[in-house]
């Protein structure tokens, strides 16, 4: 049985290896696209991605050397197992106390209000207890004060309000000459309130007065 000449080979055994030559060179066409298919799906999470990957791997072997330049650098896996690592670390360190600042990386405490690197704000204080609050909490949770109300005053600090209005103010030390003007002006006072006369009682002991006798010469 004769095989068809390729490429104008009439040499036999020279033919049979161009043709072998060209099946090898499809088989591996194929086995690329299949390859730019399956590393597509492990890299890329978006189907239409993964699909035109496998389009431009039809484009023999160019479209498979265009996607190994521009496809992710990481499988979906490895990316799923680092954020839930880091999610780990992130929750032991969380158990130790252990924060950082989400602007300059320096190291806080859970009670921060402000970095003490960089000042900046990290967390609101209550308006009643004054303690930290998450800014995704709508209640403190150590006085049940609604977060953004206005707080009412603490019942601690009402009652010593209540308490130093109620208490008569202390009396400041007087000096000995301002106890003697004071007791002269109470006693000035007291003297003036006997020797003034009521106006109604005037006429009345006008009337009572015996007659004045005329005088003889």
């Amino acid at each position: 049985m004769l095989t068809p000449a390729v490429f104008g080979i009439k040499n036999s055994g020279l033919n049979l290896a161009a043709n072998l030559m060209i099946l090898f060179l499809v088989v591996i066409w194929l086995s690329l696209v299949y390859w730019t298919y399956a590393d597509a799906r492990r890299r890329i999470a978006d189907p239409m991605l993964v699909g035109c990957a496998a389009a431009a791997s039809l484009f023999p072997f160019v479209g498979t050397i265009v996607y190994m330049i521009v496809r992710p650098p990481e499988y979906l896996d490895d990316v799923r197992e680092r954020e839930l690592e880091i999610q780990a670390a992130e929750a032991r360190l969380a158990e130790v106390g252990y924060h950082l600042c989400p602007h300059c990386d320096a190291e806080v405490e859970k009670d921060f209000l402000r970095c003490p690197s960089c000042m900046r704000k990290l967390k609101d204080p209550c308006r009643a207890c004054g303690r930290p609050l998450d800014p995704n909490w709508k209640i403190c949770p150590f006085c049940e004060t609604e977060v953004g109300a206005v707080a009412a005053a603490p019942r601690r600090a009402r009652r010593r309000r209540e308490t130093a209005a109620a208490a008569p103010l202390p009396s400041s030390p007087r000096t000995p000459a301002a106890q003697r003007a004071e007791s002269v002006r109470e006693a000035a006072s007291d003297g003036r309130g006997d020797r003034s006369p009521q106006p109604a009682d005037r006429p009345a002991r006008a009337a009572d007065r015996p007659p004045r006798e005329p005088q003889t010469t």
